[in-house]
């Protein structure tokens, strides 16, 4: 029986959520499925840093469209078979309907229709992470943190000016660091003692003392609540419980600089839940000097690996190459063509004459001769015609694709699905627009 020095933690994963807002990106996964840097998955993060911080047991609930997330989960985040056992193992847990004939109704019951598993597991305390987030922190010190406070809850709380708070969950604590309040999106955020002009907000990561959550977990699900953490949990126990906020500013990664060619490691969240914050983060990614580095061998984001060739740029037909603060996966070709500040996925191939800019270009995509992109996202799998322009004429934009309101970044997203008939012979076979 593998027992830490923080007793016996088992981790939970919540990764069910639709993540509507990422539309059409998420038509045909769920929001951790979503690609991510070339070639991670949104999910790969907080798996990471769970396995990274020494916690081996992992649960992790799935939901919505989870066939794609369910592939990734069991073709790369699988323990080797000496390993594997009650100790070590990352387990898929779809929506099972133990608690009635529906689907999880929040984040805390989904928990809630699986309490069973952490009796099974005999855990002493649970780490309940989210998985629909872009961020690295070690685990540890946060459990830490909450063994010198004796806590019943800790809450990760990161660091925003007060003036930007109001979006989140925002956390209200004494001098102590305890909560003594939690709000949903206020109009007037509380400050940091000490810290004026900032606010904790709720990243949505949580350590529970098990009696806790199982108590909490079983009176809410007798009430007409939202069932979540964030809404109903954790305001409800703030005054009858030790529930502290972990200053996620505070956490410090292992890998200290060692030469020129990166910088120390620094703890990381961004939340990528609409198009524009999507885009948003991997033009961040781009910058030399961003906040998130890949190249930390102490603290590695991981993945699941493929067979795939390395990347390749070639000049081709007379037309040059030129490829600047590009994130290249493997298998990925630029063929006489120009990519500036842009993200290209596993296999894919910008053909001659084409120019990409500023642009996320997914898994299997062709962009055929002569394209002109630029502030584009296209979702695995498209072929984009030759002479194709996108992102120069918005009005035109408009017209012919999905364009993000209020940001303009177009996006495409994966093709509909087709029978072979259908696509022999397109007045025949089945109609496949229902599930659009």
């Amino acid at each position: 029986m593998q027992v830490g020095k923080y007793g016996r933690t088992l981790g939970i994963v919540l990764a069910g959520g639709k993540g509507e807002r990422l539309m059409p990106l998420t038509k045909y996964r769920a929001k951790p499925a979503v690609h991510f840097a070339a070639k991670y998955r949104i999910v790969d993060f907080a798996l990471s840093n769970l396995v990274n911080s020494g916690i081996f047991s992992i649960y992790v609930l799935v939901q919505f469209k989870s066939q794609s997330l369910n592939e990734h989960i069991e073709r790369g985040w699988q323990f080797g078979g000496a390993l594997r056992g009650r100790d070590f193992f990352i387990t898929l847990v779809p929506a099972q309907m133990w608690r009635g004939e529906h689907w999880f109704q929040g984040t805390a019951d989904a928990v809630y229709q699986n309490l069973h598993l952490v009796t099974l597991y005999d855990a002493d305390r649970v780490a309940i992470f989210a998985a629909d987030h872009i961020y690295k922190m070690d685990v540890d010190q946060m459990l830490a943190y909450h063994i010198s406070k004796e806590a019943d809850i800790t809450v990760a709380a990161n660091v925003v000016p007060t003036s930007e708070a109001s979006a989140f969950g925002c956390i209200d604590t004494d001098a102590a660091g305890r909560i003594v309040g939690f709000v949903e999106k206020p109009e007037n955020p509380p400050e940091i003692p000490g810290n004026p002009g900032f606010t904790y907000v709720s990243m949505g990561n949580y350590i529970f003392e098990r009696e806790i959550l199982e108590e909490s977990l079983i009176e809410d699900a007798k009430l007409p609540t939202s069932h979540d953490f964030g809404r109903d949990i954790i305001p409800k126990l703030v005054g009858t419980s030790r529930i502290f906020a972990y200053d996620f500013s505070t956490n410090v990664l292992p890998g200290k600089e060692t030469s020129s060619f990166w910088r120390e490691d620094k703890p990381y969240w961004k939340d990528v839940g609409t198009i524009r914050a999507y885009w948003d983060a991997h033009m961040d990614l781009l910058k030399h000097d961003s906040e998130m580095t890949f190249y930390n061998p102490q603290w590695p984001i991981r993945t699941v690996s493929y067979a795939d060739p390395p990347s390749y740029v070639c000049p081709v037909k007379g037309y040059t190459c030129n490829v600047q603060s590009t994130l290249s996966a493997e298998g990925s070709r630029v063929l006489g063509s120009t990519v500036e500040s842009s993200v290209l996925s596993r296999n894919c191939v910008i053909m001659p004459g084409s120019s990409v800019e500023e642009s996320i270009i997914g898994e299997g995509v062709v962009v055929g001769e002569n394209c002109r992109l630029r502030r584009v996202i296209i979702d695995s799998h498209n072929i984009i015609p030759p002479n194709t322009v996108m992102g120069y004429d918005e009005e035109h934009d408009r017209e012919r694709y999905t364009v993000d309101p209020g940001s303009g970044i177009i996006v495409v997203g994966m093709p509909k699905m087709q029978l072979r008939k259908s696509i022999e012979n397109p007045k025949e076979g089945f109609d496949w627009s229902s599930f659009s």
